[in-house]
């Protein structure tokens, strides 16, 4: 097929320019957490970026033709779709996603990936700071490499749940580790906090309600691991901070005895009462499906002894 032929049904179309398919790509990405799948037919991805562009009927159906002599036949490919994967193979090109090719061999599934220089760039366009990634639950290849890794970690039986040194400067290392452990701890729990069970999102979809909490918090140096993590929503994440509930090494949640002296009305959103909940005989936190990162006894163990009110 010649370029010569598909810039001019481009032309004849007035289909819209790469370079602004290429930036409404890169949007869509940060709306999509970082991931789009490949362009093909009923792929929401593709209608929502036509609406973008308002696309009419004709130019979302036009087809390309490619005519092979030898084996008699006709082939046809969507104007439109291959529209969309010149502009992600230029945005791979310069380095602002990740091929479905290198995708697979992290997630298993075949999908373009903002790298870190694309998630930088899509922000820039949307005019957010890039102080957000800390916040924004958006995966990059980068984050998705290291959260590969602490999934796959072998685990330990004698595990340090602490850092070795953390610097007071916080290096782009650091700050790609705190955003692979957020993702992995939240994956892990099916984005549930593991006492409750809330799970719920922000209207946009972007942000998630569940936290994820270090069981040797930072202060304490305590490591951006998962085996260290627990995902919890913000009132339990602030319970089991401060120490009013701990858990024991079977998993069961263990409540302070300095309940009994909090006030009558302390602890209720109406008629639900978090510590009486928390205080229920035989309640077992929810866990990761795969054993080997589930939270370590010996990061556990630490809270019990350092942070828990007995």
């Amino acid at each position: 097929m010649s370029t010569s032929y598909e810039r001019k049904m481009l032309e004849e179309l007035k289909m819209p320019i790469q370079k602004d398919v290429e930036r409404a790509l890169l949007k869509m990405l940060v709306n999509n957490h970082g991931v789009i799948k490949e362009f093909g037919a009923g792929e929401k991805i593709v209608d929502e970026l036509a609406d973008e562009f308002g696309l009419n009927e004709k130019q979302r159906a036009a087809n390309l033709e490619t005519i092979y002599t030898k084996e008699n036949r006709v082939k046809k490919s969507n104007l439109w779709h291959r529209l969309l994967f010149r502009a992600a193979d230029s945005l791979a090109k310069e380095k602002l996603l990740s091929r479905p090719t290198q995708t697979i061999v992290l997630t298993n599934k075949r999908e373009w990936m903002l790298t870190e220089n694309g998630y930088n760039q899509a922000l820039e366009i949307m005019g957010v700071p890039i102080e957000q990634k800390e916040v924004l639950p958006i995966r990059s290849f980068e984050v998705q490499k290291i959260v590969s890794r602490m999934r796959k970690q072998e685990r330990p039986e004698h595990y340090s749940p602490f850092e070795n040194k953390r610097t007071v400067n916080t290096t782009q290392k650091t700050r790609l580790r705190s955003r692979a452990f957020k993702q992995a701890v939240r994956e892990a729990y099916n984005f549930k906090c593991a006492v409750c069970g809330l799970k719920i999102y922000s209207p946009n979809a972007l942000l998630w309600e569940v936290e994820a909490a270090h069981i040797v918090p930072h202060s304490a140096n305590g490591k951006d691991d998962i085996l260290n993590g627990l995902a919890l929503c913000h009132l339990h994440h602030w319970a089991f901070d401060v120490g009013w509930f701990t858990i024991e090494d079977n998993y069961k949640v263990l409540v302070s005895r300095k309940t009994k002296d909090l006030p009558a009305d302390f602890g209720k959103l109406g008629n639900y009462d978090l510590m009486r909940q928390l205080s229920k005989e035989n309640l077992l936190i929810s866990l990761p499906r795969e054993h080997d990162i589930y939270p370590h006894p010996a990061a556990i163990q630490w809270h019990r002894e350092n942070i828990f009110w007995r």
